[in-house]
């Protein structure tokens, strides 16, 4: 990598060309730096105007291979600044001094920094998450200013062996990652426009939004190929069961950790008292000290139904992780321990008989159903059905790393769960559970709707801050991390 003078000109600036008077309000800002040699602007239509300083590059959309291959071919000078959002970029005080500055000191192949967000004429905080090895979703949000050392974009431009309409960017982010660290700034160094204003519940949706299908699949395929060249892929061979090798009360507990759900709780369990099943079953209720009369609700329920275990745990410290394992060791827990969150219900009195069938027709130590997402009076609001078909029994416990979560409701083998017990937290330990649980055996499926989950404004998830947000995404990328070291030994 080259050295960088005091009046040289390291920087070639790639900005996306849509609206042509945001781009000139930009290139106002590019225009007092020293540091810039060229700018090229972006765009999939031949009639932009001109703008002075600037050569227009034709692409075919913003986020292809073509377009990367392009932008590489082009990135003569030390460093490389893509800019990808269609609004005004206002930067920071000495922000582009202080991007070479650190990409210089840490030989990052790519770094990208915290930022402020403008929306609705509002100025506020937007802080980002460090990368990790596994940070593998294609939504990880960098920012829409990504700066590149040049010579680490084009070599990494130089592996890439697939065309993406799509999946462009994530692909190349993925191969710098295999040759350099991709490096967070904790600063915030430059302003952008958010036009997409939507709470965080419903933004974690858009990945199973059937439209989106074709961009899965190119997401799926740059991860596979990256898992491989990692050495974090697995192939598809899975550790048969044997399911009568232990005895159990019952063939099957509904595990429904609770806390506080006054309004819901009553609607869950009856949800389950009314299941029609070949088999025996039972309804584990860990009451984790409820304050709000859910407690005298569930007692009472449990005096005209015997099949109703109410269990208050022992320690004080148990989040919905922990609340799961004291459920599933006790010895009233059957063979196979399915979920019931507090806020649901189940669609039919089929879901349970549905749910153990499938153990046994596809012999694994895991079951995803499907629901159906509704407002608290069980109507059906976007996105829906959410059933998760992007999984494929050959590459599902691949892809999984790259998405954020396996659906619902899930069903555990009891042995394998007591075996690799769920982590102590109240977010992501359900996806900890399935990469876990899919290093091993094979999760199963079943794509009809058995669940109804319930949107309403106590839900861990409906609407979060970004700090909160950022926090869980964290874990789940930490999870993640986890999991392709223990791959890589596997």
């Amino acid at each position: 990598m080259s050295n960088m003078g005091h009046l040289s000109k390291p920087i070639t600036c790639f900005i996306k060309a849509e609206d042509a008077e945001q781009v000139r309000l930009t290139l106002k800002q590019l225009a007092t730096s020293t540091f810039i040699h060229t700018i090229y602007l972006l765009g999939t239509n031949t009639d932009f105007p001109a703008m002075e300083g600037c050569e227009f590059m034709l692409i075919d959309s913003m986020t292809s291979t073509q377009t990367v291959k392009k932008i590489a071919a082009h990135s003569l000078t030390d460093f490389s600044l893509i800019y990808t959002k269609n609004s005004v970029l206002e930067l920071g005080q000495y922000a582009l001094e202080r991007f070479m500055k650190i990409a210089k000191d840490t030989s990052a192949g790519m770094v990208y920094s915290d930022f402020y967000q403008m929306a609705e004429g509002i100025r506020t905080n937007l802080p980002v998450t460090d990368y990790q090895d596994g940070s593998l979703r294609d939504d990880f949000n960098f920012g829409s200013l990504l700066f590149y050392h040049a010579s680490v974009l084009k070599k990494a431009t130089t592996e890439i062996t697939s065309e993406f309409q799509f999946a462009g960017f994530y692909d190349l982010r993925l191969k710098v990652s295999q040759r350099a660290e991709i490096f967070h700034i904790n600063e915030y160094l430059y302003t952008e426009v958010e036009y997409d204003t939507r709470k965080s519940g419903e933004k974690i949706f858009d990945y199973v939004d059937p439209k989106n299908s074709a961009i899965q699949i190119e997401m799926e395929t740059a991860c596979t190929d990256h898992l491989k060249a990692i050495g974090a892929f697995l192939e598809p061979k899975f550790k048969k069961i044997v399911f009568d090798e232990m005895e159990f009360p019952v063939e099957a507990s509904v595990v429904i950790p609770v806390r506080n759900r006054v309004k819901t709780i009553d609607a869950a369990i009856r949800s389950v008292l009314m299941q029609n099943t070949t088999f025996d079953f039972n309804i584990v209720v860990v009451d984790n000290f409820s304050t709000d009369g859910t407690t005298a609700i569930i007692e009472t329920l449990a005096k005209t139904n015997p099949r109703l275990i109410h269990i208050i745990p022992s320690r004080t410290d148990l989040g919905i992780g922990g609340c799961w394992n004291a459920g599933v060791d006790s010895d009233l827990c059957g063979k196979f321990a399915v979920q019931l969150d507090s806020d649901d219900v189940y669609a039919d009195k089929n879901t349970l008989q549905t749910i153990v069938d499938a153990f046994y027709e596809q012999n694994c130590a895991m079951v995803v159903g499907s629901y159906t997402m509704t407002n608290f009076d069980m109507q059906t609001i976007a996105p829906g059905l959410v059933d998760h078909k992007e999984w494929t029994p050959e590459n599902g416990r691949n892809n999984a790393l790259r998405i954020n979560g396996l659906g619902a409701p899930r069903a555990f083998y009891t042995p394998v769960l007591r075996e690799i017990k769920v982590p102590n937290t109240s977010y992501g330990e359900d996806y900890a559970l399935g990469l876990a649980i899919s290093r091993t055996y094979q999760i199963g499926r079943v794509y009809k709707s058995v669940y109804l989950c319930r949107r309403w404004d106590d839900n861990s998830d409906a609407s979060l801050d970004v700090v909160k947000m950022n926090g869980y995404n964290f874990y789940k990328d930490k999870i993640r991390t986890i999991e392709l070291k223990a791959r890589k030994r596997k």
